[in-house]
């Protein structure tokens, strides 16, 4: 096995290990936020405040990558995110749970950061569009996965079982980054490439990247898709769904778990196919598609069509997820840390104005029209990425 593929290997299992404790709690969180009597907004709060503590957690983790090593950082990452989910468990009051989301938001802004880098690193251009998207279907494997134990846990344990859960995964990712994953700091930087980047500052490299007109297109487009993600599926389609459908948490965790594995199987494929014929051709189609799975939930009739609109979200996600990552780290080979650090933080900023802002619209209006609004933004920025300059694998060859 070659050492890209060895580091892919264990990447893969830390990711889906990982996922699968993050997805334990989804379908609990709202419902658990809600159980210390606060609104709709105040539940996106707890929502974007993991989200806040991802976005500010990326810079510093895509800086110490680079000096200390990826290796060691991931391994920091889980420990941090560990801390925050067994806290998460033990909250006593709607403050006290949001400070240990902080935390653990924090541990995961460096595992996914550091993640996306050391694909960067151990990918060619050629093969760069399968490698993401071999990690992204391990990453939607366990989150798929993960809501159906979480939900029966949930059911018979209480609402704060999933989150112990989430603690003991983000315990074996640690356990994974520090004695499986190689290090690939220098992997796919020539000496010549690493002394030019060196030499501007790492924010500068990150402001440089997002000055590009494709690059800051694409980052948009995943700050809508985490928007639309956390801030409708994660904070209000399962209180939509128990309201209007009169849906438990189990079922609701059985529909995405189903979706999961349909998203597991799409993965591959697209990014196959976004290494043949460009990443754009990926992902404006798939940008449609995730836009119009919100529709379906919205709109959703009976828990048939629920699973369907699920399923439905869950291969455009992933299809959506590797071309964006891919067209990212295509655009600076010899900075992969500020390239992906500034397309991470770009999206985890939808993780923080998406659940406040769609909470507050549906307390203003509805969930549906809030859900909506979202998804109708995130088309028009896969419209206007659809008629920019064809893509080009660098910076440098602008």
């Amino acid at each position: 096995m070659t050492s890209e593929r060895r580091v892919l290997l264990w990447m893969c299992l830390l990711v889906g290990v990982n996922q699968l404790g993050f997805g334990a709690m989804v379908p609990s969180l709202p419902l658990y936020a809600n159980s210390f009597g606060v609104s709709a907004s105040a539940i996106g709060i707890a929502v974007a405040v993991y989200g806040l503590a991802r976005f500010l957690a990326v810079l510093p983790g895509g800086q110490f990558a680079d000096r200390w090593g990826r290796r060691p950082v991931l391994a920091i990452g889980g420990i941090i995110s560990a801390v925050g989910s067994f806290w998460c468990a033990g909250a006593h009051s709607f403050v006290e749970f949001n400070l240990a989301r902080i935390v653990a938001g924090a541990g995961a802004g460096i595992i996914l950061t550091v993640g996306q880098i050391v694909l960067a690193d151990i990918s060619s251009p050629d093969r760069r569009g399968r490698n993401i998207a071999t990690y992204q279907a391990a990453f939607l494997f366990g989150f798929g996965i993960g809501p159906f134990p979480g939900g029966l846990l949930a059911g018979a344990y209480g609402l704060a079982a999933p989150f112990w859960m989430t603690g003991v995964a983000s315990v074996l990712t640690t356990a994974i980054a520090w004695f499986l994953v190689s290090e690939t700091r220098s992997t796919r930087t020539s000496a010549t490439a690493s002394g030019k980047a060196a030499e501007i500052p790492f924010v500068l490299q990150m402001l440089r990247l997002l000055s590009h007109r494709g690059f800051l297109l694409v980052s948009l487009i995943s700050l809508m898709n985490a928007v639309v993600r956390t801030g409708g599926l994660f904070a209000l389609i399962p209180l939509l769904a128990t309201a209007t459908l009169g849906l438990s948490v189990a079922e609701i965790g059985f529909a995405m778990m189903v979706s999961g594995v349909c998203g597991f199987a799409a993965a591959y494929p697209a990014g196959a196919l976004a290494d043949l014929v460009g990443r754009k051709a990926v992902i404006v189609p798939s940008t449609v598609l995730t836009g119009l799975s919100m529709v379906l939930f919205c709109y959703a009739p009976s828990y048939a069509w629920f699973i369907a609109a699920s399923v439905v979200w869950s291969v455009s996600t992933s299809i959506s997820s590797s071309a964006p990552a891919a067209y990212a780290a295509d655009s600076a080979p010899a900075m992969n840390a500020s390239a992906m650090s500034a397309y991470r933080m770009t999206a985890d900023a939808g993780y923080v104005l998406g659940p406040p802002g769609l909470g507050l619209l549906a307390d203003l209006t509805s969930p549906a029209v809030a859900i909506i609004s979202a998804s109708v933004v995130l088309v028009a920025i896969g419209a206007i990425f659809a008629v920019t300059p064809a893509e080009k694998r660098s910076l440098e060859q602008r």
